[in-house]
């Protein structure tokens, strides 16, 4: 595989959103490439799709290709930077790289994975999202959570966050045995990103989040016609 692995559009458009209370950033990119046909048939043909031991996705996920992931850095980090005042002397380091599909039906989900979910509590962690496959799929959402009204879980609030959300699941009971795709008692949807074919999303690990899954199109793992995204994730340290 070569650099131009992935033919990026060098007419991009970047529109910043700001989501809930706290009015976070979010960058959302249309038509990021010039042609996903490459990243798709690598990872139809190339990928070797595993259950991922170290996070609690419900699916498969395989490495993405390093010069995909090398050419998305280079022409989005400067945006990263200045949209979220990254400080200088920090630098960026990827974390993890993966072609992610969603595979568990509800009746396989843990009680975690029926809940809005934060990537990590540290301040400079990003989550890049390059939905690959035509529509229809579900979106990205946005949750509050309801008993504490936080929608960002940093390092000053988590212990906070999660005695809370302890709190409730043992007054309350347990979430319904199903994927969190809408407001409920304990978590409000205040936003979606809509799942749109070759669109970028940059958004902060920190900020509750979950896909909104659609069983009838989403839970496929058939990189062909399933939920295929490409998802990168760096830190600034």
């Amino acid at each position: 595989m070569t650099k131009e692995f992935i033919d990026i559009n060098n007419n991009i458009s970047p529109k910043i959103i700001t989501v809930g209370n706290e009015e976070t950033p979010v960058i959302i990119i249309d038509d990021f490439a010039i042609d996903t046909k490459n990243i798709i048939d690598d990872a139809c043909e190339n990928s070797s799709f595993t259950i991922d031991n170290n996070s609690f996705y419900p699916g498969l996920r395989s490495k993405l290709p390093k010069p995909y992931v090398i050419s998305v850095l280079q022409k989005i980090y400067q945006g990263i930077c200045h949209v979220y005042k990254i400080p200088t002397q920090l630098q960026l380091k990827p974390q993890d790289t993966y072609y992610s599909l969603i595979t568990n039906t509800k009746e396989e989900l843990d009680l975690i994975q029926r809940m809005p979910h934060f990537d990590t509590s540290r301040p400079f962690y990003f989550a890049i999202l390059h939905y690959l496959n035509d529509k229809p799929h579900g979106n990205t959402g946005f949750f509050r959570h309801i008993p504490t009204g936080l929608e960002k879980i940093e390092d000053n609030n988590v212990e906070d966050y999660l005695n809370s959300a302890q709190k409730f699941i043992d007054i309350n009971g347990e979430p319904e045995q199903e994927y969190c795709t809408s407001t409920s008692a304990h978590f409000e949807l205040y936003h979606e990103i809509e799942y749109k074919p070759n669109r970028l999303v940059i958004y902060p690990g920190h900020l509750l989040h979950s896909t909104i899954v659609c069983p009838n199109t989403d839970i496929n793992s058939d990189p062909k016609v399933g939920r295929l995204t490409a998802n990168i994730f760096i830190e600034f340290k």
